[in-house]
């Protein structure tokens, strides 16, 4: 595949998609699903007078690069059969629609314009964010009632560090007819609210003074083929199954033998997986495929004990929900596994 014009997106089979390189798809922003969105982060900026137009690219996920004003925005976004198999084989599809894609690119501007305008060297910012860490927290425990940070992206993000604190603020801030002032009236992240209005006010009308758009993971230099991306990034979600939930699958499901004919744990999870995955998701901010992995693996564990249905399949559906919240919920705010309570 030379050019745009001789992939044949129609009778492209999926079989073929997969032995494909990426950079052989040769994907661009202009004329794809992604046209809009970016067009429409650009008037958002307009409208606050903010000169600079953060430059996007296809990348291989979301991303500022450190020091860049460039933003990467996943390769997947570029075409609906590339979504299908991103929903296919990670069971979702991170800023697949409009809505959750300006999100997402407000979030990732206040990146941008944070190293574009130098504004992580202001003494100001660092005193109400706190300082750019030297590398990224691998997870992070939030307090969902705390009112220092804004509630933008799922999952409580301004608590991961303080730059996504001040991209999550930014884009508070930037999102057009939400009016700020009002909704976290009494709270303290107002006080960041009010600080960032008074930088943009600062550099608005103003060029960028470190305007480096240096890339990172480019799809245009993608060699990879998509089923070696997806296997990669598959198993950058994995996580082995600790051994010490087994007590608290002898807690939902009877182990003793239970009633005869009742169904197997292994069956009754699978006749529910879907609900239970879709919930557990929405409830923990966990990504659905590492939810999914989770759950995957209680079932074959559940099959392996020989755990069958000892009470009402409603008691049980409410339990295994339950402990699955808990189990994925302490290994996203903690970065491990823990015993349950």
């Amino acid at each position: 595949m030379e050019s745009t014009s001789r992939v044949d997106w129609a009778n492209l089979s999926e079989e073929v998609l997969l032995e494909t390189r990426v950079k052989d798809l040769r994907l661009r922003i202009v004329g794809s699903e992604l046209e809009e969105p970016v067009k429409q982060l650009y008037l958002d900026l307009d409208a606050k007078n903010i000169a600079y137009h953060p430059p996007c690219y296809l990348a291989d996920e979301w991303f500022v690069l450190e020091g860049s004003s460039a933003i990467g925005i996943p390769f997947y976004l570029a075409h609906p059969k590339l979504k299908a198999l991103e929903q296919k084989l990670m069971l979702e599809v991170e800023g697949g629609t409009a809505s959750t894609c300006l999100q997402l690119l407000r979030h990732e501007a206040g990146h941008a314009l944070f190293y574009a305008y130098a504004l992580n060297k202001r003494k100001e910012v660092r005193k109400a964010f706190g300082p750019s860490p030297e590398e990224p927290p691998e997870s992070y425990r939030p307090k969902p009632y705390s009112k220092s940070f804004v509630r933008h992206l799922d999952n409580w993000y301004a608590q991961a560090e303080p730059d996504e604190d001040f991209a999550e603020t930014f884009a508070v801030w930037l999102t057009p007819d939400f009016d700020w002032k009002t909704q976290y009236q009494g709270w303290p992240a107002l006080e960041k609210l009010k600080l960032m209005d008074r930088l943009m006010a600062e550099i608005a009308g103003k060029p960028p003074s470190n305007p480096s758009v240096e890339k990172a993971y480019g799809a245009d230099r993608l060699r990879a083929k998509l089923k070696t991306y997806y296997q990669q990034k598959q198993k950058r979600y994995a996580e082995d199954y600790p051994s010490f939930y087994d007590r608290d699958l002898f807690k939902v499901f009877s182990h003793d033998g239970g009633s005869e004919g009742a169904e197997s744990a292994f069956r009754f999870m699978k006749r529910h997986r879907r609900l239970i995955i879709d919930k557990v998701a929405q409830w923990s901010g966990e990504k659905k495929f590492i939810v999914n992995n989770l759950y995957k693996k209680l079932m074959e564990r559940s099959r392996a004990l020989s755990l069958k249905l000892g009470k009402s399949e409603n008691e049980a559906l409410l339990e295994i929900t339950a402990f699955l919240t808990s189990m994925t919920a302490n290994y996203l705010y903690t970065g491990k596994f823990k015993p349950t309570v």
